[in-house]
């Protein structure tokens, strides 16, 4: 599976330990199999740093990583889903259970729903409707530097225009 990183480096060998802590998925490295995806994520940090957004491309080896692994996919925005994210928001270690965590991204449309669940201003089933309307994107976090050392290959990278 060809898969992308947003960023404003370019990061041949990733290490999982230097994403950041309490992201909807735990900490690791985060990739999308959506390319588009990544350029949005490469320009939201080249703007707020200052210098150009770069996109890292990769091979991700992820048919046998379901296999062998300890993955988990999250399908669509659902409790399960939210739960999940909202338990890593507020520094839960879920996401320790899994090696590659696979699903939606709480980005800027969705997030709002997220934080009136989270400050207790909407209910589970209340934030659940809200999501049904957004068309999810897809995100892995890769929680595991073995893994990311055995089955993720840097392919590229390219400035976005």
């Amino acid at each position: 599976m060809k898969v992308y990183h947003g960023s404003i480096t370019i990061v041949t060998s990733p290490l999982v330990k230097s994403g950041r802590p309490n992201l909807d998925f735990g900490q690791g490295f985060y990739v999308t199999d959506m390319q588009e995806q990544a350029e949005q994520w490469a320009f939201r940090l080249a703007l707020r740093k200052g210098v150009p957004p770069i996109v890292c491309c990769y091979d991700l080896d992820l048919e046998s990583a379901k296999e062998d692994l300890r993955y988990k996919h999250f399908g669509a925005y659902d409790l399960e889903w939210l739960e999940f994210v909202v338990s890593n928001r507020r520094g839960g270690d879920a996401w320790k259970a899994y090696d590659i965590i696979e699903g939606a991204v709480a980005n800027d449309r969705v997030v709002d729903t997220v934080e009136l669940y989270m400050s207790n201003f909407l209910s589970a089933e209340e934030a659940i409707q809200r999501l049904r309307y957004f068309s999810p994107n897809n995100q892995l976090c890769i929680t595991s530097q073995e893994i990311v050392n055995q089955r993720l290959k840097y392919i590229d990278s390219y400035i976005p225009e």
